[in-house]
């Protein structure tokens, strides 16, 4: 009915005024004829953001660093993938009812498909946290061949467990030969542009290169893996394929991936 107030979702973060899934989803609510708006919540409360959750009736939420485990014990329910996973990036409200989902390893499979064969690939992942454990779980579904490398040799080591692989100290990563490096951590986020946590030694003109990070569009890292003649994926893919899930599990709709596209990549296009 046209007179009923618009359906509210939103992203949880922190920081999270950098993010453009308010962009993204608000272009694709219109572009469907959704009645609904999209909009950013920072907080440094998740057990806190999902009781407002439930009290404001918003329908749903995407989780981002750093929620991604954090809010799990306050949901209802977890899809069976993200229970395995171990994280989650997506909330559906039912009625009151909180469900969690993770979208992250569907979206970065689908941007790394395009690009490569995955089964028997060697890869390095770079990072262990709520996306590293989405992107790392379905690496490993794919059949990948996969090495954790992390700073932090306690969560790396608790990650490389948990998908049966082994751990290699961030400083180290030169010393490992991959098909595939995919960059998981905040590293090289705007408004840090200029940082990387791969030494460009390591880089070969056979990797493909893959960094989560999509603003901005070309991390240092893709920077210099295309200089070397890497192929290389910058987070865009990622995250329009995994913010595509998103849209499907809330409105039940198919996802106007290239209007979700479009509208983001221009936003970080310089003016």
């Amino acid at each position: 009915m046209k007179n009923q107030p618009a359906k509210i979702y939103g992203v949880l973060g922190n920081p999270i005024h950098h993010s453009l899934s308010p962009v993204m989803h608000n272009a694709a609510f219109k572009a469907e004829g959704f009645n609904g708006v999209y909009v950013a919540f920072e907080s440094s409360d998740p057990e806190g953001s999902i009781r407002g959750m439930r009290a404001l009736g918003i329908c749903g939420m995407s989780v981002t660093i750093p929620f991604k485990t954090a809010v799990m014990p306050y949901l209802d329910e977890l899809d069976p993938l993200a229970e395995q996973i171990g994280a989650i990036n997506t909330i559906l409200n039912q009625g009151g009812h909180l469900k969690g989902y993770n979208t992250d390893g569907l979206g970065s499979m689908k941007a790394l498909e395009k690009k490569i064969d995955l089964a028997g690939k060697r890869c390095v992942l770079v990072g262990a946290g709520g996306a590293a454990r989405g992107i790392g779980f379905m690496a490993r579904e794919k059949g990948m061949k996969l090495v954790v490398a992390n700073r932090s040799a306690d969560r790396g080591r608790a990650l490389a467990a948990f998908l049966d692989c082994p751990f290699i100290p961030l400083e180290r990563i030169q010393e490992t030969e991959t098909d595939v490096l995919i960059q998981s951590t905040p590293v090289g986020m705007f408004p840090h542009e200029n940082a990387s946590p791969v030494p460009d030694g390591m880089l070969r003109k056979e990797m493909v290169v893959m960094d989560a990070i999509y603003n901005p569009l070309e991390t240092r890292l893709l920077k210099s893996a295309r200089a070397r003649g890497c192929t290389t994926i910058s987070g865009l893919e990622m995250f329009i394929h995994q913010g595509a899930e998103q849209f499907r599990l809330w409105t039940g709709l198919n996802p106007p991936v290239d209007v979700m596209r479009a509208v983001v990549k221009n936003a970080l296009e310089p003016k």
